[in-house]
């Protein structure tokens, strides 16, 4: 198969293989997509590329680092040779907790150059890539934090308002030029492998369907790419039944 055969899927973000990057990834390759996975853990990535291969899709794994511009620029040139880019979706996450005072600049920079920067960085080049083809689908994956700040998340939330205003910046830019930008604020927890390893007790205790369902935020972001033009989302909050908000 040539690499232009299929249209391409970045997901920038993608970890465990119970993990919302790779749920999004393999939702994409279900659907016929070419799926480009990236994230800093080449063994993770292979574990990932390989489940969606047994499963019949296609996948590639491309190692950058979020906050890094020349990674990006050189995961992106991968990208490119992959085929067409119709869908990115940013899913970094890296929530930190630290009382306020505490905080070391380091470590508020560091939060803010992975979810602020590397989200900017992502977009600028996805954008440009999505706009070669004739446009496409932007994601951005967001938090309760995204919304209001309250600690000890400080960092946290700065870097993820950040990343909020800028999907609302890139929609009012390249929607106009058929890019659809979007931002999904998931708020509670996600039954993946990072909240069962760190808050086994929280998962007992929220019972069925009280977190997050992988498979089901997945199914969100491909509603968002399939919306017509002519009704667009430019925020979608997901939550289980559960969550207070």
């Amino acid at each position: 198969m040539s690499s232009s055969a299929l249209q391409v899927a970045w997901v920038n973000g993608v970890g465990a293989v119970e993990g919302l990057g790779a749920a999004i990834a393999r939702r994409f390759a279900q659907n016929g997509y070419r799926v480009a996975v990236t994230g800093r853990s080449r063994d993770r990535l292979d574990a990932v590329a390989a489940s969606i291969r047994d499963a019949g899709g296609e996948a590639v794994p491309v190692v950058a680092d979020a906050g890094n511009e020349k990674d990006l620029l050189n995961a992106a040139e991968q990208v490119r040779a992959l085929g067409p880019l119709h869908v990115a979706v940013f899913n970094v996450g890296n929530s930190v907790s630290a009382p306020a005072l505490d905080l070391s600049a380091e470590l508020f920079e560091q939060t803010w150059r992975a979810s602020t920067l590397g989200g900017f960085l992502f977009a600028r080049k996805s954008t440009r890539l999505l706009l070669e083809n004739g446009g496409g689908t932007l994601l951005f994956t967001g938090a309760t934090a995204s919304l209001r700040g309250k600690p000890p998340y400080t960092a946290f939330a700065a870097a993820k308002a950040g990343l909020r205003s800028l999907s609302q910046s890139f929609a009012r830019e390249f929607g106009p030029q058929n890019v659809h930008v979007a931002h999904v604020v998931i708020d509670g927890g996600i039954n993946g492998e990072r909240l069962r390893q760190h808050a086994p007790q929280r998962v007992q205790t929220v019972g069925e369907d009280g977190l997050l369902g992988l498979d089901a935020i997945a199914d969100a972001y491909w509603y968002l790419h399939r919306q017509p033009r002519s009704a667009w989302t430019q925020e979608l909050d997901l939550r289980p039944f559960k969550e207070p908000f």
